[in-house]
């Protein structure tokens, strides 16, 4: 996997930047619009896929396995909704207190951002991520208003071509640069019209903060990198 080389961030400036994406767009990478992860606007409805894999079995570190529902996979399109959407599977190697452990963990927290956003389900997502704060709360906030009264999402599938953890030995808390690439996201009322102006594809540089305790991970912030 390719080194990152991005500028020195603070956690000030990430988090100024994340809120900003919060107030306008979710989880994408907001390459000319809004940064993964950052949810869309109450005009119209928000999303990303999951990454696919080996139904119910382990993967590698650089990716996270699914595992498929009943019923043909069937991503969404302007007539309607994604259906039997493959879910997320946390592979055993994102469950350790280990630099690898972390980089296994954070592409399987953006795969199940990237299955709340195509399925309209957040519960796996919501489950490893510390949602009191500002960005995570505007993240969930706008999944659930996308979702809304019949509303979808077409698109924003998400990849994580690269990740750099900045692992500190002993700390709680560890950091990470993640490059997060996400298609064009497009909006779709309940009545099957446009809805807000379509998103295009972004590729942004993010910075993720995870905390390791009681056997397990959860991300407690993230945001663009800004500087």
């Amino acid at each position: 996997m390719p080194r990152l080389s991005f500028a020195s961030f603070s956690v000030a400036a990430v988090r100024v930047a994340a809120a900003g994406a919060g107030v306008s767009l979710l989880l994408s990478g907001c390459l000319g619009g809004n940064p993964p992860g950052s949810p869309p606007s109450e005009s119209s409805s928000t999303t990303a896929s999951p990454t696919s894999g080996a139904t119910g079995s382990p993967s590698p570190v650089g990716h996270s396995a699914t595992t498929a529902p009943s019923g043909v996979y069937k991503p969404a399109d302007a007539k309607g909704k994604a259906q039997n959407v493959p879910v997320p599977v946390m592979p055993e190697l994102a469950k350790e207190n280990s630099k690898e452990g972390l980089e296994a963990f954070i592409r399987y927290w953006y795969a199940t951002f990237s299955y709340a956003t195509e399925s309209g389900d957040i519960d796996a997502w919501v489950a490893i991520t510390d949602t009191t704060n500002v960005v995570a709360a505007a993240y969930k906030d706008a999944l659930e208003r996308n979702y809304a009264q019949g509303r979808w999402m077409v698109g924003g599938k998400i990849t994580t071509p690269a990740i750099e953890i900045l692992w500190t030995p002993g700390a709680s808390t560890q950091e990470a640069k993640v490059q997060v690439v996400q298609e064009e996201i497009q909006y779709i009322n309940a009545d099957g019209t446009m809805g807000k102006e379509s998103t295009p594809l972004s590729n942004i540089a993010e910075a993720v903060f995870a905390e390791y305790a009681s056997g397990s991970w959860r991300i407690t912030d993230n945001g663009m990198i800004v500087g």
